[in-house]
């Protein structure tokens, strides 16, 4: 049944069993010979890989799962030890086969290779997943935290599977490596169309690093794709940023080296949020201050030491008129719109949200068709939006209601019943009946 087959030097099951044993025809013999050998050989490569699955890989897991250290857990969760158990039924097939299909050669050479190409695929799927572990590690590292570090895994990746697709194409064919190698040179237009994207995406992906343009966990705003949040990943094709609302916007990544972009990393690194907003003030309300205004303001504890040092200076100005005082215009006096800037100012400075140690002013803007706006400019010590939206709303609530008090209006644009209550102050006047009037 088993005999020492002189021409491959190897060991062979001879078909010539199934005669001596069963009596069946040694023709048909032949034939039934084929599928049990190959049944046979499937259930060795299933024993081997279950063997080394059971034996070896889930010892190298309880060994892992013991030490402290934790880039081991991610080779366990990436699975890498369960996929280098394919290999072991593949060699065992490449060492097998030539001496069990002997009678076979030509299969057997078709079975050989295809365990080669098991081998090549297993290792170059281990290669793809120790990648992501490298990924994976690296990405919570601090020092590699905001680098696209998955730009470069991806390429990595790229290379991995254009080798690996060449070897298998050779093993496949029969072929030279090289010979693949040379025919590609004349697809090389062909690839950079395919690969436009990537290629783009990989050379930004270079210049955002070196330049330090945008790292992951940076804000960002992008009007032209409706983005405005935090970048969550750069990667070799596209960044993602969730946007304050939670949705995710797609961005190309070569899109941050043609297109501009707002990165807020600076007001982060810096000492304080800027806030930047104008009260528009009517120009109409603007008036001298009188002595009883300035009894008034003189109760205003920011202020108070202001208009005493202004009043000395102003009385001794006034002293040296010849019509003293007599005429407002040739005389010094005090504004409440020049007041309250100053009592703006120092409440600014006065508040403890403020970061006094960066620019700090209330200034005057161009006057327009709306009033003249009286800007509040200012950094506060916090940058987290919803606290530094409190405080710009509490500085801003205090100074419009704090308006009337300096004799001062805020801009509004007139409404319908500014318009009706018009209307019914003329015709109390003629007496005369119209549309709004109540019955």
């Amino acid at each position: 049944m088993i005999l020492l087959d002189e021409k491959y030097s190897s060991i062979q099951l001879d078909p010539s069993w199934l005669t001596d044993y069963f009596g069946v025809d040694p023709q048909i013999a032949h034939y039934i010979n084929l599928p049990i050998l190959l049944l046979g050989l499937l259930i060795i490569c299933f024993i081997a890989w279950l063997l080394t699955k059971k034996i070896i890989v889930d010892s190298i897991h309880k060994l892992f799962l013991k030490t402290k250290i934790t880039w081991d857990d991610i080779l366990i969760e990436k699975k890498i030890f369960d996929k280098l158990a394919y290999i072991i039924p593949a060699l065992l097939v490449i060492l097998t086969v030539p001496s069990i299909f002997a009678e076979y050669p030509t299969l057997s050479s078709y079975i050989v290779t295809l365990a080669m190409i098991v081998i090549l695929m297993v290792i170059i799927w281990t290669i793809i997943a120790l990648l992501a572990v490298f990924d994976e590690i690296l990405s919570k590292s601090p020092i590699f935290m905001d680098k696209p570090i998955t730009s470069y895994i991806q390429v990595l990746n790229i290379i991995v599977y254009f080798v690996g697709a060449i070897l298998i194409l050779s093993l496949l064919l029969g072929k030279s490596p090289f010979y693949f190698l040379g025919a590609m040179g004349a697809m090389t237009a062909i690839l950079l169309l395919i690969f436009k994207d990537t290629i783009l995406g990989f050379v930004a992906s270079i210049q955002m690093s070196v330049y330090d343009m945008v790292r992951v966990g940076d804000w960002i705003a992008m009007p032209k794709y409706d983005a405005d949040g935090d970048v969550m990943s750069i990667n070799l094709s596209t960044v993602k940023v969730q946007n304050w609302d939670k949705t995710i916007t797609t961005i190309p990544t070569y899109a941050f080296i043609t297109d501009s972009f707002k990165n807020w990393r600076g007001m982060s690194n810096s000492g304080g949020r800027r806030i930047k907003r104008a009260i528009y003030l009517k120009v109409s309300s603007f008036c001298f201050c009188d002595d009883q205004m300035l009894e008034q303001f003189k109760k205003y504890k920011l202020i108070r030491d202001y208009i005493l040092e202004k009043e000395a200076e102003i009385k001794k100005s006034n002293s040296a008129l010849i019509d003293n005082e007599s005429n407002l215009v040739n005389a010094k006096s005090l504004t409440n719109i020049g007041v309250f800037r100053v009592y703006a100012e120092n409440y600014i400075l006065s508040n403890p949200n403020i970061n006094i140690e960066m620019t700090n002013m209330v200034r005057q803007l161009d006057a327009t068709s709306k009033g003249m706006p009286l800007e509040i400019y200012c950094f506060t010590y916090e940058k987290e939006w919803e606290k530094y939206e409190q405080i710009k709303s509490d500085i801003f609530d205090h100074l419009l209601t704090i308006t009337s008090q300096f004799q001062l209006e805020v801009f509004e644009e007139p409404t319908g019943k500014d318009f009706r209550n018009l209307v019914d102050v003329k015709h109390q006047k003629t007496d005369v009946p119209h549309l709004y009037s109540q019955s």
